[in-house]
């Protein structure tokens, strides 16, 4: 089973684009919210996330694990393959 990975995006972010580029290298697929397409997105975001504004964020199996920091942070130290299950 693979892990359900959801990143909440926007429009010229360098940091989301990097976050794609990571998950997309180690193949895994994500659904890609972006805020600037869809406003409501936005509000659902801050809800999950307790108020951070920032994008990208990133879920995975419903969990907020932050923005390309933490998911870069967790691909160097081995747990991001941990998290996903692979």
């Amino acid at each position: 089973m693979s892990a359900e990975i959801e990143m909440y995006t926007g429009p010229r972010c360098i940091y989301c684009d990097r976050a794609k580029k990571l998950l997309n290298q180690k193949g895994l697929v994500f659904k890609e919210l972006d805020i600037n397409q869809n406003p409501k997105l936005k509000d659902e975001m801050l809800i999950r996330t307790g108020g951070k504004k920032t994008i990208p964020q990133i879920f995975i199996n419903k969990k907020s694990i932050g923005g390309f920091d933490e998911l870069y942070s967790l691909e160097l130290i081995g747990d991001l393959d941990k998290i996903l299950g692979t």
